[in-house]
């Protein structure tokens, strides 16, 4: 499931995070791949470990526990803190799929990469190229949204960000372990929770049946759910 979500921050919300992110200290993301996306990595990122990149995470987090699209699409069970990078001067990030299990900086716990987020805080006419292409099993999606807005895939798909020409690109991206791991049982649980929501004005005055509907849903979570 490939989903977009517009407006996880404000257009207010994106010029306090680009203020910040203009005079933030700006590191060789090589650094941070793995040995084969080391390869294939050239870009800009921030130390996740010092500000800015602790304060504008937290903020992303808050955001997101506030938005009910992303808590239905992604039923989270733990978030990689935000991670924050740059693109200019033809950066580009090759075919790649990402690390499926991850260590939780300071926690001592692991992470399932389920589910990979990338919110885009340039605007589309700032940048040339830097489109995210994802691999899905209907062909090749790409992606190039608004500031403020997010996309949200399957950390399994092989997928890259064509090279920046001119401009610069900018962005958040993280990793969900969600409460139900398979795709396909998670998709149609979005299906399902999205349709109840748009029936429920209708079925105001039946009340049995939404009641149904929304028990189905739930028992479909409690059976897939991993706790």
């Amino acid at each position: 499931m490939l989903i977009t979500i517009d407006d996880v921050l404000s257009k207010d919300e994106v010029a306090q995070f680009r203020a910040w992110l203009e005079g933030a200290a700006w590191q060789d993301g090589a650094a941070t791949g793995g040995s084969q996306a080391r390869r294939v990595k050239h870009n800009l990122q921030l130390d996740d470990h010092a500000e800015p990149a602790i304060g504008l995470g937290q903020h992303i987090l808050r955001s997101l526990a506030a938005n009910p699209l992303f808590v239905s699409a992604a039923l989270p069970r733990k978030i990689y803190p935000p991670k924050f990078n740059r693109y200019e001067g033809g950066g580009s990030y090759g075919t790649h799929v990402d690390s499926a299990v991850m260590q939780l900086p300071g926690s001592g716990q692991s992470l399932r990469s389920d589910l990979s987020a990338t919110l885009f805080l340039a605007e589309p006419d700032e940048y040339e190229g830097g489109e995210l292409q994802i691999e899905t099993e209907f062909g090749v999606q790409e992606v190039k949204l608004e500031a403020g807005s997010l996309v949200l895939y399957p950390s399994s798909s092989l997928h890259r960000v064509t090279p920046v020409t001119s401009g610069a690109r900018l962005a958040s991206f993280f990793w969900i372990e969600s409460l139900v791991g398979d795709d396909g049982e998670r998709s149609m649980l979005f299906d399902l929770d999205q349709a109840i929501q748009r029936l429920t004005p209708a079925l105001a005055e039946h009340q049995r049946e939404l009641v149904k509907l929304t028990g189905i849903y739930h028992n479909l979570l409690r059976r897939w759910a991993i706790t």
